[in-house]
């Protein structure tokens, strides 16, 4: 465990305050600051926690464990201040050092980025930007144009890059109204011809990091699905202990104990041993994928698996909350109870595109 039990104590504490106001609040965020939680993969010579990929991905999942809402919102975050390793060194020491740097912003492609020279001017709308009230800088990817027309890069696809702007310069639209994950305050933003020097712009690609930690050296995509992934790991054991208990409780109601409660904890049983089992695969693939990085040994085959078992394991997880939900009784379906709470998280979570699964 890496959390205090002090830290355990603001973070339940917090959870249903921060829902209703529908943003972190000022001890969640005072809690997150202290520990660098937004820093996770800033390295420490900018003041930040420079976890490897293995440590970090067992903070949030601890965190998740306990509120899916505040952790979703450090994943997000954190991973956006990944991007300290891929813009311009100089630009980073500066800005890095803060205590309370938060990057946040949009992975759509959503908005024009008109070259002038080594200058650029921004103009769109990006939705979904997670945290958005406390974001320090907003992030962006946009189409490059040069008097009025789209450059191509050299497979002759458009050409994108990634921004960054300060906050002052973005104009947030308070639109997220959704069923859960409210705390994450994933409001959109707009930007109307705001002006950008070249050293705001990058590409998030392990061949163009700036910084020589290994950590940007490992590709963008696995990172994110195994980041993400964990936020659902997190609130799923969340979710298993709490109906565990439930089934406890309920075992005490004569009926339910005769006619249900076998086949019920039967169920749970083989619910959390597949969750091990899920779990420890892939740990181990990331951990692996890690160690091979750096050896310097191709980690195609682990990414490929990386990306197939994140899904799968989201998929399987979901199938689980929605078979074992209509067991937790009215009492699930208030909306200040932590298995609503959770139920709903999950599910608002599984919104993002990143790991769904095609229908077809």
């Amino acid at each position: 465990m890496q959390l205090t039990d002090a830290a355990i104590a603001v973070l339940k504490d917090q959870q249903q305050k921060a829902i209703q106001q529908k943003s972190l609040s000022d001890e969640q965020l005072e809690l997150i600051y202290l520990n660098k939680w937004f820093k996770i993969w800033v390295p420490e010579s900018l003041n930040g926690l420079g976890l490897d990929l293995v440590s970090g991905l067992s903070l949030l999942k601890e965190l998740a464990y306990w509120d899916g809402g505040l952790a979703w919102t450090v994943t997000l975050c954190a991973g956006a201040n990944l991007f300290v390793g891929f813009i311009d060194s100089e630009v980073g020491q500066d800005i890095f050092t803060s205590k309370q740097i938060c990057f946040g912003g949009s992975g759509q492609i959503a908005g024009i980025a008109e070259r002038e020279g080594k200058s650029y001017r921004l103009k769109g709308l990006w939705k979904y930007a997670t945290g958005a009230p406390h974001l320090t800088h907003f992030t962006l990817n946009a189409y490059i144009q040069a008097d009025g027309q789209q450059l191509l890069d050299q497979d002759g696809n458009p050409l994108v890059k990634s921004f960054f702007v300060a906050r002052e310069f973005a104009l947030i639209h308070y639109d997220w109204d959704t069923f859960g994950l409210e705390a994450t305050a994933s409001h959109s933003f707009s930007l109307d011809n705001i002006w950008v020097d070249d050293n705001q712009s990058f590409f998030i690609d392990a061949s163009k990091s700036t910084r020589p930690e290994l950590l940007y050296q490992y590709p963008f995509m696995p990172f994110a699905e195994l980041t993400l992934l964990v936020n659902f790991m997190g609130m799923y054991d969340r979710f298993l202990d709490l109906i565990e208990k439930l089934f406890v409780l309920k075992s005490n109601q004569g009926k339910w104990e005769q006619k249900e409660s076998k086949a019920a904890f039967r169920k749970l049983d083989e619910m959390q041993q597949d969750y091990t089992a899920r779990e420890n695969s892939i740990l181990e693939l990331a951990t692996r994928s890690w160690e091979n990085l750096k050896n310097k040994v191709d980690n195609t085959s682990l990414y490929e698996r990386i990306a197939i078992e994140s899904r799968d394991f989201v998929e399987i997880i979901l199938f689980n909350v929605i078979k074992l939900y209509p067991h937790t009784g009215i009492s699930g379906a208030a909306a200040d109870n932590e298995i609503n709470i959770l139920f709903r998280n999950i599910f608002t979570a599984s919104q993002h595109k990143l790991l769904q699964k095609n229908l077809s």
